[in-house]
């Protein structure tokens, strides 16, 4: 009988006898490392480019919005006015993101270490939705946190200006808020779609852009109704439909207009913003679901 050539090394492994952190932890360890990815951290130069020049662009407008401030002594835009005129360069951070959220982990077929215990289905695309969300939010907010520090400390009405100004930026981060909900829902359902960047940051930026000539069209409809329901037809126009009903003088001061009339529509519009949001949110949790399940 020959003998046996085999040979088994002790190489050293042993048993892993340190705390197990449990669902939180993971949970909280995937969101971070999203909201790290969301602005480069971590990756590549190359990787830190565009978020970091989106970055710089909205704190460069929003410098230059405080500096003609101390200048001529009034608001040259609420707060609530800066994430709606900031609205097209989300669309464009969103389009880069979440494509490498949950692109990536798709094309590269990783999904099952994540959904290994104790990391239930819905936890993946709940903690990506969620640093998304929050980078889109600190995208906007950061930007008014600095025309507030500009306008509060500088107008010299001392506390009370400081007040008064802090009650108007809490309504404008609440809009800010509106906006990368419903956006981040969005994007990375549309994102979730496909392993391939490209793809999905093409049919990102064509739900946000090619559905505004549809408001345009039903804008010129001969029915009243038709008109002030318009803005449903687009994700940017519909969270703006829902910050003008909301937020009225604060988002279009007195004499102004940004081209949005509701009519008694205004609360079709809110209602609209959280079905949307829901729905999608619906729409990710029954997609990785069925990506589990391969």
């Amino acid at each position: 009988m020959p003998e046996p050539t085999g040979v088994i090394h002790d190489i050293g492994y042993q048993r892993y006898t340190g705390p197990r952190l449990g669902r939180r932890a993971v949970f909280g360890a995937l969101y971070l490392h999203g909201l790290r990815t969301a602005f480069g951290l971590g990756r590549s130069a190359k990787a830190k480019i565009f978020p970091w020049l989106v970055v710089a662009i909205v704190t460069v407008v929003a410098a230059a919005l405080t500096a003609v401030r101390s200048q001529v002594g009034e608001a040259v835009m609420t707060y609530a006015q800066f994430a709606d005129n900031m609205s097209w360069l989300v669309i464009f951070f969103v389009a880069v993101v979440a494509p490498e959220l949950v692109s990536r982990d798709l094309r590269s077929g990783v999904l099952p270490l994540y959904f290994s215990r104790p990391l239930p289905r819905s936890d993946y695309p709940l903690a990506k939705l969620l640093a998304l969300a929050t980078a889109l939010w600190l995208l906007l907010g950061g930007p008014q946190f600095v025309m507030f520090l500009g306008a509060a400390f500088t107008g010299g009405d001392g506390m009370r200006g400081v007040w008064n100004e802090l009650l108007d930026l809490l309504p404008g981060l609440l809009y800010a808020g509106l906006w990368a909900v419903v956006f981040a829902s969005v994007g990375l359902l549309v994102a979730s779609l496909t392993g391939k960047r490209a793809f999905a940051a093409g049919g990102i930026v064509a739900v946000f852009l090619m559905t505004t000539p549809i408001v345009a069209t039903l804008l010129i409809m001969p029915s009243q109704a038709v008109n002030e329901l318009a803005f449903l037809a687009s994700p940017s126009t519909l969270v703006a439909g829902v910050g003008t009903w909301a937020l009225g003088d604060l988002l279009v001061p007195e004499g102004q207009g940004n081209g949005i009339r509701l009519g008694d529509f205004g609360p079709v519009y809110a209602v609209a913003a959280v079905l949307l949001v829901a729905g999608c949110v619906a729409l990710l949790m029954l997609r990785y679901r069925k990506v589990a399940a391969r």
